[in-house]
């Protein structure tokens, strides 16, 4: 299938009909969906509709924009008007959002065409899209293994052709770590980069919503579609969207690349042998390899699981089954909130929230959430120090290539030393993308994760191009 600014080029000019291009996702969706569960929904009467439209557009000598006809998968925790939106959760029961989120209104309006929600880790908590309400997402590499998580259905979408585009949210690692499982292009932009209006809540100081595509400039061109202010998003940066594209294969002679060397011990040796291999290829590409140190880096892990569980705790207090979603019918009110919710949330969901409730409780604020804070603030700092000796940094994405299904699900703490090499930018609001650059163990995907200061997107993907254009 082609990339997706060559399908929108082709619709845009005429030479494809939107609906076929549609049509041919549809099928393979039919093919394979059974098997590898990316979806939640598959919403084919709406996307052939929305297609139409396009090529209406078309016909009509307009513009229907710069992803006109390019397929998206969208994660089932960003809302869609009208149509089911369920973090993968039995709390949001029959709940329809009665508006869209804005990076939906973003993608419409450039002429893509959403042809479902994905599957997640329930509320985007997890790193293998095992802890769904509606069962887990498989690997298209192979079946028996994991996508990664939390936006794994998105990512396996994506790898197996589903769509064009794929839409996942990244809280500690939720889409770097399943493209690099599932051998795509995932992108965490810089926090507030992309508005965070219309995706459900899991930790609002670390959440970010950004693109899996196939290749590196796929993804700079999605992104400059959803990026940009919004004032509906407090949080959203007061700024227009970067212009990505150019200078997107100028390379990187004289660039400095930072090698981090007191990163944390865990990596399989063949991901670390990638991702030495991808050093020596931006080194033959030009670029000046320099060691760097973030003591504070190691400490990522520890500092997340305090700041994201207590602001879960919060965010997800709404769902109480007096509102929307879910409602177990009890003697008093006390009685029907705590059967609602038991019955409504996952055990992963419900260790978070009482992790996060512990963290917060009169006593132990200070001892926890409050020393995270400091941590957090140390990790930004330590990153800010190292960029003053590096332009971008290096890393391995994943510690490991996608594991067997059911392999960490009695472990919690196996699970999240996934995110190990993840965290860090989203406790510092750096942006960071994973790039697919070889395969190791099983010959599964290996991802390697560049790095790089707040609002360096344009660097940071010139860089992940020249590691695209020299992976062997």
């Amino acid at each position: 299938m082609a990339g997706v600014a060559a399908t929108a080029a082709a619709v845009r000019a005429g030479a494809r009909r939107a609906r076929d291009v549609v049509d041919e996702h549809l099928r393979a969706i039919g093919a394979r969906e059974g098997e590898i569960h990316a979806f939640n929904t598959v919403l084919a009467d709406e996307a052939r509709a929305a297609a139409d439209a396009v090529d209406e557009t078309v016909a009509a000598g307009r513009d229907p924009g710069p992803l006109a006809g390019v397929t998206v998968a969208l994660k089932d925790n960003m809302c869609t008007r009208g149509i089911p939106t369920t973090c993968s959760s039995r709390i949001l029961d029959g709940w329809r959002p009665p508006y869209d989120a804005t990076v939906v209104v973003r993608l419409r309006a450039a002429g893509a065409v959403i042809v479902g929600k994905t599957n997640l880790d329930e509320f985007a908590m997890g790193s293998s899209t095992e802890n769904s309400a509606f069962g887990p997402t498989r690997n298209p590499h192979d079946p028996s293994r994991v996508p990664g998580g939390s936006s794994g259905g998105s990512a396996a979408a994506v790898a197996a052709g589903f769509a064009a585009v794929g839409l996942g949210s990244d809280t500690g690692g939720s889409i770097r770590q399943p493209a690099a499982l599932c051998g795509v292009v995932g992108v965490k932009p810089t926090y507030g980069r992309v508005s965070r209006y219309g995706l459900i809540a899991f930790a609002s100081s670390l959440d970010q919503i950004g693109p899996f595509t196939h290749t590196v400039a796929d993804a700079a061109l999605v992104t400059e579609v959803l990026a940009g202010h919004d004032p509906a998003d407090s949080t959203s940066i007061p700024k227009p969207a970067p212009a990505l594209l150019d200078g997107l294969d100028d390379g990187v002679d004289g660039l400095r690349v930072g090698r981090i060397t007191d990163l944390p011990s865990g990596a399989d040796p063949d991901v670390l042998e990638r991702v030495d291999v991808a050093f020596a290829a931006l080194e033959r590409a030009g670029a000046t390899i320099v060691d760097v140190t973030c003591p504070a880096f190691t400490y990522g892990l520890t500092a997340y699981y305090l700041i994201a569980p207590a602001e879960a705790s919060s965010n997800l207090a709404r769902y109480d089954g007096v509102r929307y979603g879910l409602r177990v019918e009890a003697a008093d009110t006390n009685a029907m909130y705590m059967a609602t919710r038991s019955a409504g949330f996952g055990d992963e969901v419900k260790r978070r929230i009482m992790l996060g409730t512990y963290a917060l409780s009169a006593g132990y604020y200070e001892a926890y959430y409050g020393k995270a804070l400091k941590v957090r603030r140390m990790i930004a700092d330590d990153f800010a120090a190292a960029y003053t000796q590096a332009d971008v940094l290096l890393t391995p994405t994943s510690p490991t290539v996608a594991f067997p299904i059911g392999d960490k699900t009695e472990n919690p703490m196996a699970m999240y030393l996934c995110d190990t090499y993840t965290i860090p930018s989203n406790l510092s609001g750096d942006p960071a993308i994973s790039v697919p650059f070889g395969t190791g163990a099983a010959d599964l995907p290996v991802g390697v994760q560049v790095l790089a200061p707040a609002l360096a997107e344009p660097l940071m993907f010139k860089v992940a191009r020249a590691l695209e254009a020299n992976t062997s």
